[in-house]
């Protein structure tokens, strides 16, 4: 892939965005437990949400964001995903969308080690830090209401 400029990689992550809202929105519609529909419906939102910050995104905001930290608990790295279908539970849920966030994590990453400009290395460091936000967020949400059950 290639981009030419600012707003083409914000323009090929918006895209990204918009399908992993549908996705959840096609889920929403699949999920029968409570638990299930009520992460979905907060999953597809995010997803809406992060677009709206895509869309607000500056040059001088990723420069801004370039010191923060991330951290990555590495939970969902060691779960295997079941397909999800009608009967999915919370749990398949929260892994499966970890899994999901992870490969966001590693395209974005792989497109910074590729990138040539400087501009676009920054910007692709920036989406990957997001999703490893989100990925976090999930992990800590698998903590608390899984590993803690078992």
């Amino acid at each position: 892939m290639k981009f030419s400029s600012f707003a083409e990689v914000i323009q090929f992550a918006v895209k990204r965005e918009e399908e992993a809202a549908r996705n959840y929105g096609k889920l929403l519609k699949m999920a029968k437990e409570q638990a299930s529909r009520k992460l979905v419906e907060d999953l597809r939102k995010d997803e809406e949400n992060h677009k709206k910050i895509l869309l607000g995104l500056t040059k001088v905001k990723v420069d801004a964001a370039a010191s923060k930290h991330v951290r990555d608990l590495k939970i969902s790295d060691y779960l295997v995903a079941e397909p999800l279908t009608p009967d999915m539970n919370f749990q398949d849920l929260l892994i499966f969308a970890a899994k999901k966030e992870k490969k966001a994590v590693d395209l974005y990453t792989s497109l910074a080690n590729k990138a040539r400009k400087r501009e676009q290395k920054k910007l692709f460091e920036f989406l990957a830090k997001q999703e490893k936000s989100h990925k976090l967020r999930l992990e800590i949400e698998y903590e608390r209401h899984v590993l803690w059950e078992d």
